[in-house]
Protein backbone atom coordinates (compact mmCIF):
# COMPACT_ATOMS: atom_id res chain seq x y z
CA UNK A 1 0.00 0.00 0.00
CA UNK A 2 1.49 3.62 -1.25
CA UNK A 3 0.95 6.96 0.59
CA UNK A 4 1.42 10.15 -1.76
CA UNK A 5 0.00 13.68 -1.52
CA UNK A 6 -1.54 15.29 1.55
CA UNK A 7 -4.46 15.88 3.89
CA UNK A 8 -5.57 18.80 6.36
CA UNK A 9 -5.80 16.41 8.94
CA UNK A 10 -2.76 13.73 8.23
CA UNK A 11 -0.41 15.49 5.84
CA UNK A 12 -1.08 12.15 3.75
CA UNK A 13 -3.52 10.92 0.66
CA UNK A 14 -4.23 7.22 0.94
CA UNK A 15 -3.92 6.15 -2.32
CA UNK A 16 -5.85 2.35 -2.69
CA UNK A 17 -4.25 -0.02 -5.56
CA UNK A 18 -7.33 0.12 -7.51
CA UNK A 19 -6.85 3.80 -7.78
CA UNK A 20 -3.28 3.44 -9.01
CA UNK A 21 -4.13 0.23 -11.20
CA UNK A 22 -7.06 2.58 -12.92
CA UNK A 23 -4.12 4.74 -14.35
CA UNK A 24 -2.27 1.78 -16.06
CA UNK A 25 -2.93 1.44 -19.58
CA UNK A 26 -4.37 -0.94 -20.34
CA UNK A 27 -6.34 -3.30 -23.57
CA UNK A 28 -9.27 -5.75 -23.40
CA UNK A 29 -9.08 -8.91 -24.86
CA UNK A 30 -11.51 -9.81 -27.53
CA UNK A 31 -12.02 -11.70 -30.66
CA UNK A 32 -10.86 -10.60 -33.78
CA UNK A 33 -10.83 -11.66 -37.27
CA UNK A 34 -6.84 -12.29 -37.48
CA UNK A 35 -4.80 -12.94 -40.57
CA UNK A 36 -3.60 -16.59 -40.12
CA UNK A 37 -0.11 -17.66 -41.34
CA UNK A 38 2.29 -20.60 -42.61
CA UNK A 39 5.41 -19.91 -40.57
CA UNK A 40 8.75 -21.47 -41.27
CA UNK A 41 12.25 -20.23 -41.44
CA UNK A 42 13.90 -17.74 -42.97
CA UNK A 43 18.17 -16.49 -44.36
CA UNK A 44 18.76 -12.41 -44.64
CA UNK A 45 20.60 -12.25 -48.30
CA UNK A 46 22.16 -9.01 -50.12
CA UNK A 47 20.81 -8.08 -53.25
CA UNK A 48 24.04 -6.87 -54.07
CA UNK A 49 26.66 -8.75 -52.79
CA UNK A 50 30.11 -8.72 -54.78
CA UNK A 51 33.32 -10.27 -54.48
CA UNK A 52 36.25 -7.61 -56.13
CA UNK A 53 39.14 -9.67 -57.95
CA UNK A 54 42.26 -8.44 -59.29
CA UNK A 55 42.66 -8.02 -62.91
CA UNK A 56 46.55 -7.19 -63.21
CA UNK A 57 49.66 -9.18 -61.32
CA UNK A 58 51.68 -7.01 -58.81
CA UNK A 59 52.26 -6.44 -54.90
CA UNK A 60 49.31 -4.91 -52.80
CA UNK A 61 51.26 -1.63 -51.28
CA UNK A 62 47.75 0.23 -49.97
CA UNK A 63 44.92 -0.95 -48.18
CA UNK A 64 42.20 1.79 -47.11
CA UNK A 65 39.02 -0.02 -46.06
CA UNK A 66 38.94 -2.82 -43.33
CA UNK A 67 36.02 -5.66 -42.83
CA UNK A 68 33.04 -3.24 -41.41
CA UNK A 69 34.22 -0.30 -43.16
CA UNK A 70 31.09 1.44 -45.40
CA UNK A 71 32.61 2.33 -48.99
CA UNK A 72 30.60 4.49 -51.37
CA UNK A 73 30.82 4.31 -54.64
CA UNK A 74 34.16 4.67 -56.59
CA UNK A 75 36.53 5.26 -53.53
CA UNK A 76 39.78 3.47 -53.51
CA UNK A 77 39.85 0.47 -51.47
CA UNK A 78 43.40 -0.75 -52.06
CA UNK A 79 45.90 -0.07 -54.61
CA UNK A 80 48.82 -2.86 -56.29
CA UNK A 81 52.07 -1.71 -57.43
CA UNK A 82 52.40 -0.28 -60.79
CA UNK A 83 56.12 -0.64 -61.37
CA UNK A 84 56.04 -3.70 -63.98
CA UNK A 85 52.77 -1.85 -65.57
CA UNK A 86 54.90 1.36 -65.88
CA UNK A 87 57.86 -0.52 -67.50
CA UNK A 88 55.67 -2.43 -69.98
CA UNK A 89 53.63 0.82 -71.01
CA UNK A 90 57.42 2.51 -71.64
CA UNK A 91 58.19 -0.59 -73.98
CA UNK A 92 54.64 -0.41 -75.65
CA UNK A 93 55.10 3.35 -76.17
CA UNK A 94 58.41 3.14 -77.85
CA UNK A 95 57.17 0.02 -80.04
CA UNK A 96 53.95 2.21 -81.21
CA UNK A 97 56.57 5.53 -82.06
CA UNK A 98 59.06 2.98 -84.11
CA UNK A 99 55.99 1.10 -86.29
CA UNK A 100 54.70 5.37 -86.88
CA UNK A 101 57.89 6.06 -88.11
CA UNK A 102 58.03 2.97 -90.64
CA UNK A 103 54.82 3.84 -91.55
CA UNK A 104 55.93 7.46 -91.69
CA UNK A 105 58.51 6.07 -94.28
CA UNK A 106 56.54 3.78 -95.75
CA UNK A 107 53.96 6.42 -96.92
CA UNK A 108 56.76 8.86 -98.39
CA UNK A 109 58.12 5.37 -100.67
CA UNK A 110 54.35 4.90 -101.82
CA UNK A 111 54.05 8.20 -102.40
CA UNK A 112 57.37 8.31 -104.76
CA UNK A 113 56.43 5.05 -106.77
CA UNK A 114 52.76 6.24 -107.21
CA UNK A 115 54.52 9.55 -109.04
CA UNK A 116 57.35 7.38 -110.87
CA UNK A 117 54.07 5.15 -112.00
CA UNK A 118 52.57 8.59 -113.79
CA UNK A 119 55.41 9.39 -115.78
CA UNK A 120 56.16 5.35 -116.75
CA UNK A 121 59.36 4.92 -114.96
CA UNK A 122 58.22 2.12 -112.32
CA UNK A 123 55.93 -1.37 -113.16
CA UNK A 124 52.73 -1.34 -111.65
CA UNK A 125 54.52 -4.32 -109.69
CA UNK A 126 56.88 -2.08 -108.39
CA UNK A 127 53.59 0.19 -107.24
CA UNK A 128 51.77 -2.55 -105.95
CA UNK A 129 54.41 -3.67 -103.69
CA UNK A 130 55.06 -0.52 -102.55
CA UNK A 131 51.48 0.10 -101.71
CA UNK A 132 51.26 -3.30 -99.60
CA UNK A 133 53.92 -2.38 -97.60
CA UNK A 134 52.22 0.85 -96.43
CA UNK A 135 49.04 -0.92 -95.98
CA UNK A 136 51.30 -3.57 -94.00
CA UNK A 137 52.94 -0.79 -91.69
CA UNK A 138 49.97 1.56 -90.83
CA UNK A 139 48.29 -2.24 -89.47
CA UNK A 140 51.08 -2.65 -87.35
CA UNK A 141 50.92 0.61 -85.88
CA UNK A 142 47.15 0.32 -85.26
CA UNK A 143 48.17 -3.40 -83.70
CA UNK A 144 50.87 -1.77 -81.63
CA UNK A 145 48.68 1.06 -80.93
CA UNK A 146 45.50 -1.26 -79.17
CA UNK A 147 48.31 -3.59 -77.24
CA UNK A 148 49.36 0.18 -75.69
CA UNK A 149 45.40 0.76 -74.85
CA UNK A 150 45.36 -2.45 -73.37
CA UNK A 151 48.40 -2.10 -71.04
CA UNK A 152 47.00 1.37 -70.16
CA UNK A 153 43.50 -0.52 -69.26
CA UNK A 154 45.84 -3.00 -67.32
CA UNK A 155 47.62 -0.40 -65.22
CA UNK A 156 44.14 1.10 -64.23
CA UNK A 157 43.31 -2.06 -63.29
CA UNK A 158 45.94 -1.67 -60.25
CA UNK A 159 43.70 0.84 -58.94
CA UNK A 160 40.96 -1.15 -56.86
CA UNK A 161 37.52 1.10 -56.21
CA UNK A 162 34.03 0.12 -55.10
CA UNK A 163 31.64 -0.80 -57.84
CA UNK A 164 28.66 0.32 -55.49
CA UNK A 165 28.27 2.00 -52.01
CA UNK A 166 28.27 -0.76 -49.51
CA UNK A 167 30.09 -2.37 -46.60
CA UNK A 168 32.98 -4.86 -46.50
CA UNK A 169 32.25 -7.84 -45.57
CA UNK A 170 35.29 -9.74 -45.56
CA UNK A 171 39.27 -8.79 -46.66
CA UNK A 172 40.95 -11.28 -48.38
CA UNK A 173 44.96 -10.49 -49.03
CA UNK A 174 47.14 -7.43 -46.85
CA UNK A 175 49.62 -5.55 -47.63
CA UNK A 176 52.99 -7.43 -49.05
CA UNK A 177 50.55 -10.06 -50.67
CA UNK A 178 50.77 -10.39 -54.72
CA UNK A 179 47.89 -10.56 -56.32
CA UNK A 180 47.23 -12.09 -59.70
CA UNK A 181 44.41 -11.68 -62.43
CA UNK A 182 41.30 -13.69 -60.77
CA UNK A 183 42.78 -13.25 -56.94
CA UNK A 184 39.86 -12.74 -54.65
CA UNK A 185 40.62 -9.43 -52.31
CA UNK A 186 37.58 -8.31 -51.18
CA UNK A 187 33.51 -9.28 -50.41
CA UNK A 188 31.23 -6.31 -49.78
CA UNK A 189 27.40 -5.88 -50.10
CA UNK A 190 25.05 -2.96 -50.25
CA UNK A 191 23.53 -2.95 -46.52
CA UNK A 192 20.56 -1.03 -47.66
CA UNK A 193 19.14 -3.55 -50.54
CA UNK A 194 18.70 -6.88 -48.43
CA UNK A 195 15.91 -9.94 -48.74
CA UNK A 196 14.98 -12.64 -47.25
CA UNK A 197 14.61 -16.49 -48.31
CA UNK A 198 12.36 -19.47 -47.87
CA UNK A 199 12.18 -22.35 -48.92
CA UNK A 200 8.33 -23.45 -49.45
CA UNK A 201 7.26 -27.60 -49.41
CA UNK A 202 5.10 -28.46 -52.23
CA UNK A 203 2.05 -29.36 -50.05
CA UNK A 204 2.07 -25.30 -49.19
CA UNK A 205 3.33 -23.56 -52.20
CA UNK A 206 -0.60 -22.86 -53.59
CA UNK A 207 -2.05 -21.10 -50.71
CA UNK A 208 1.25 -19.31 -50.06
CA UNK A 209 1.10 -18.04 -53.65
CA UNK A 210 -2.68 -17.25 -53.50
CA UNK A 211 -1.87 -15.26 -50.06
CA UNK A 212 0.93 -13.07 -51.81
CA UNK A 213 1.59 -11.31 -48.51
CA UNK A 214 3.91 -11.81 -45.66
CA UNK A 215 5.68 -10.42 -42.83
CA UNK A 216 9.27 -10.98 -40.71
CA UNK A 217 9.28 -11.38 -37.67
CA UNK A 218 13.38 -10.43 -36.31
CA UNK A 219 13.84 -12.33 -32.57
CA UNK A 220 14.49 -9.71 -29.81
CA UNK A 221 11.00 -7.56 -31.84
CA UNK A 222 7.86 -7.64 -30.84
CA UNK A 223 6.63 -6.32 -33.94
CA UNK A 224 6.43 -7.84 -37.40
CA UNK A 225 8.04 -6.12 -40.22
CA UNK A 226 5.40 -6.17 -43.58
CA UNK A 227 6.98 -7.44 -46.71
CA UNK A 228 7.21 -4.84 -49.88
CA UNK A 229 6.71 -8.11 -52.27
CA UNK A 230 7.73 -11.50 -53.11
CA UNK A 231 9.16 -13.82 -55.75
CA UNK A 232 8.60 -17.31 -56.45
CA UNK A 233 11.73 -19.15 -58.41
CA UNK A 234 10.26 -21.41 -61.50
CA UNK A 235 12.14 -24.36 -59.71
CA UNK A 236 11.66 -26.74 -57.25
CA UNK A 237 14.81 -28.69 -55.25
CA UNK A 238 13.99 -32.39 -56.54
CA UNK A 239 15.32 -33.36 -53.22
CA UNK A 240 13.57 -31.51 -50.41
CA UNK A 241 10.53 -30.92 -52.70
CA UNK A 242 10.16 -27.16 -52.08
CA UNK A 243 10.36 -24.03 -53.97
CA UNK A 244 12.78 -21.03 -52.92
CA UNK A 245 10.47 -17.75 -52.31
CA UNK A 246 12.75 -14.29 -51.42
CA UNK A 247 10.88 -11.90 -49.74
CA UNK A 248 12.29 -8.45 -50.50
CA UNK A 249 12.47 -5.60 -47.54
CA UNK A 250 11.39 -2.01 -47.87
CA UNK A 251 13.18 -1.29 -44.19
CA UNK A 252 16.36 -3.09 -43.95
CA UNK A 253 17.36 -1.51 -41.10
CA UNK A 254 19.35 -3.37 -38.23
CA UNK A 255 19.19 -6.60 -40.16
CA UNK A 256 22.28 -8.30 -41.22
CA UNK A 257 23.24 -11.32 -44.48
CA UNK A 258 23.04 -14.77 -42.57
CA UNK A 259 21.01 -13.69 -39.76
CA UNK A 260 17.89 -16.36 -39.30
CA UNK A 261 14.30 -14.97 -39.12
CA UNK A 262 10.60 -16.00 -38.90
CA UNK A 263 8.75 -15.96 -42.28
CA UNK A 264 5.07 -15.96 -41.94
CA UNK A 265 2.86 -16.35 -44.81
CA UNK A 266 -0.68 -15.04 -44.53
CA UNK A 267 -2.38 -17.96 -46.25
CA UNK A 268 -6.36 -16.44 -44.65
CA UNK A 269 -8.12 -15.16 -41.72
CA UNK A 270 -9.09 -16.81 -38.46
CA UNK A 271 -11.84 -15.71 -35.53
CA UNK A 272 -9.07 -15.57 -32.73
CA UNK A 273 -9.66 -14.37 -28.28
CA UNK A 274 -6.29 -11.64 -28.79
CA UNK A 275 -4.49 -9.40 -26.56
CA UNK A 276 -1.00 -7.33 -27.57
CA UNK A 277 1.52 -9.21 -26.86
CA UNK A 278 3.36 -7.15 -24.58
CA UNK A 279 0.74 -7.39 -21.58
CA UNK A 280 1.96 -11.08 -21.40
CA UNK A 281 4.59 -11.91 -18.37
CA UNK A 282 7.08 -14.48 -18.77
CA UNK A 283 9.16 -15.28 -15.47
CA UNK A 284 10.54 -18.82 -16.16
CA UNK A 285 8.14 -21.38 -16.41
CA UNK A 286 4.82 -18.73 -15.67
CA UNK A 287 3.43 -17.17 -18.52
CA UNK A 288 0.93 -14.61 -17.00
CA UNK A 289 -0.75 -11.53 -17.49
CA UNK A 290 -2.37 -8.99 -15.02
CA UNK A 291 -6.29 -8.64 -15.27
CA UNK A 292 -7.68 -4.83 -14.43
CA UNK A 293 -10.71 -4.70 -12.30
CA UNK A 294 -13.27 -1.83 -11.50
CA UNK A 295 -12.52 -2.41 -7.59
CA UNK A 296 -9.52 -4.35 -6.49
CA UNK A 297 -5.68 -4.85 -7.19
CA UNK A 298 -4.00 -5.95 -10.28
CA UNK A 299 -4.54 -9.86 -10.37
CA UNK A 300 -1.83 -12.21 -11.55
CA UNK A 301 -3.29 -14.56 -13.73
CA UNK A 302 -1.77 -17.32 -15.68
CA UNK A 303 -2.34 -17.95 -19.37
CA UNK A 304 -2.23 -20.75 -22.31
CA UNK A 305 -0.60 -18.46 -25.40
CA UNK A 306 -1.53 -19.47 -28.75
CA UNK A 307 0.05 -18.08 -32.11
CA UNK A 308 1.57 -14.37 -32.61
CA UNK A 309 -0.17 -12.85 -35.41
CA UNK A 310 0.15 -9.84 -37.40
CA UNK A 311 -0.12 -6.36 -35.40
CA UNK A 312 1.80 -6.87 -32.32
CA UNK A 313 -0.65 -9.28 -30.86
CA UNK A 314 -0.93 -12.61 -29.35
CA UNK A 315 -3.56 -15.74 -29.14
CA UNK A 316 -5.33 -16.85 -26.10
CA UNK A 317 -5.98 -20.28 -25.73
CA UNK A 318 -6.81 -20.20 -21.56
CA UNK A 319 -7.05 -17.98 -18.92
CA UNK A 320 -9.03 -15.17 -20.12
CA UNK A 321 -12.45 -14.46 -21.74
CA UNK A 322 -13.60 -11.71 -23.77
CA UNK A 323 -13.91 -8.94 -22.15
CA UNK A 324 -11.16 -9.05 -19.72
CA UNK A 325 -9.38 -5.93 -19.17
CA UNK A 326 -5.26 -6.42 -19.02
CA UNK A 327 -2.22 -4.07 -17.45
CA UNK A 328 0.07 -3.47 -20.71
CA UNK A 329 2.87 -2.59 -18.89
CA UNK A 330 2.98 -6.00 -16.43
CA UNK A 331 5.97 -5.04 -14.45
CA UNK A 332 4.24 -1.33 -13.13
CA UNK A 333 1.04 -3.83 -12.39
CA UNK A 334 3.00 -6.27 -10.17
CA UNK A 335 4.86 -3.22 -8.25
CA UNK A 336 1.41 -1.69 -6.67
CA UNK A 337 0.84 -5.32 -5.38
CA UNK A 338 4.34 -5.02 -3.64
CA UNK A 339 4.05 -4.22 -0.19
Amino acid sequence: MRFIGFSILTGIILLTPAAEASNLASAVARYDQVESTYDTVATIEAERQSTVSAQTSGRIVDINFRAGDYVKAGQVIMRIDTAVADQQLISAQARVREAQVQAQNASDQFNRVRQLLSQHFVSQAQYDQSQAALRSAEARVRSLQADLDQLRTARNFATIVAPYAGVMSKLLVEVGDVANPGTPLATGFDPHDLRATAQIPQMRLAEVQAGRKAYLEIPGQSSWRPVSSLTWLPTADPVTHTTEVRLHLSNPDGLLPGQLVNAHFVIGNERRLVIPVQAVLHRSELTAVYCLHPHGSPELRQVRLGRTVPGGQVEILAGLEAGDRVALDPIAAGAINQP
